[in-house]
């Protein structure tokens, strides 16, 4: 059995969508744990955004995986864009692949990760419940400093020298203007220059 959570109330995020518009979301690891620490549940979480990009028409701007926290910019291509099911997409799909890995391996973290909630049933839970944080941009100064931002972050925390080092991040897509696509990584898609102008 796994942890017993107390019911809990999560702040309501009203997600809004002005055409043009570009959403900064971050979301993090149950707890703030540093779960997301293996590459193989990092692979799973890009395959996740990919798969969800496609499904709710959303490109990726640009992206880092942290340790334990995830930071998206994407640029949605519907006009009323379904943003918390794009979400719950990408939670869901890496969320079960790790708890499958989990589960292979007969992992002690499986249990640690399981906790029942205010329905008595026992709940797998890799990421932190609730929407997590949507921020929208739209003026190309916020949008690139969103993007330093972004690429900053695992510099800032200390595991890397220099942002290009971290590899699970657009940082190095974005210093080979746009020429290097890693396999591994989520698929990034450029701005078109009209925006920038």
């Amino acid at each position: 059995m796994g942890l017993v959570m107390k019911p809990t109330k999560f702040k309501t995020i009203q997600h809004y969508h002005e055409p043009g518009d570009l959403h900064e979301f971050t979301f993090s690891c149950f707890r703030r744990q540093n779960l997301l620490t293996n590459d193989a549940w990092r692979r799973y979480l890009a395959q996740a955004i990919d798969e969800a990009g496609r499904e709710y028409g959303f490109h990726l701007v640009a992206f880092v995986f942290m340790p334990n926290h995830v930071h998206l910019l994407t640029w949605p291509v519907e006009e009323q864009p379904r943003i918390a099911d794009y979400l719950k997409w990408i939670k869901r799909s890496s969320s079960a692949s790790i708890k499958n890995d989990l589960s292979k391996a007969k992992s002690s973290l499986l249990r640690r990760l399981t906790v029942q909630e205010a329905t008595k049933q026992p709940v797998f839970r890799f990421w932190e419940k609730g929407p997590g944080y949507d921020r929208n941009l739209n003026q190309p100064g916020t949008v690139q400093a969103s993007i330093d931002y972004l690429h900053r972050n695992p510099v800032r925390r200390g595991l890397v020298t220099e942002s290009r080092r971290w590899k699970w991040s657009s940082a190095r897509f974005y210093e080979s203007d746009g020429q290097l696509q890693e396999p591994e990584l989520p698929k990034i898609t450029l701005l078109p220059a009209e925006f920038w102008n």
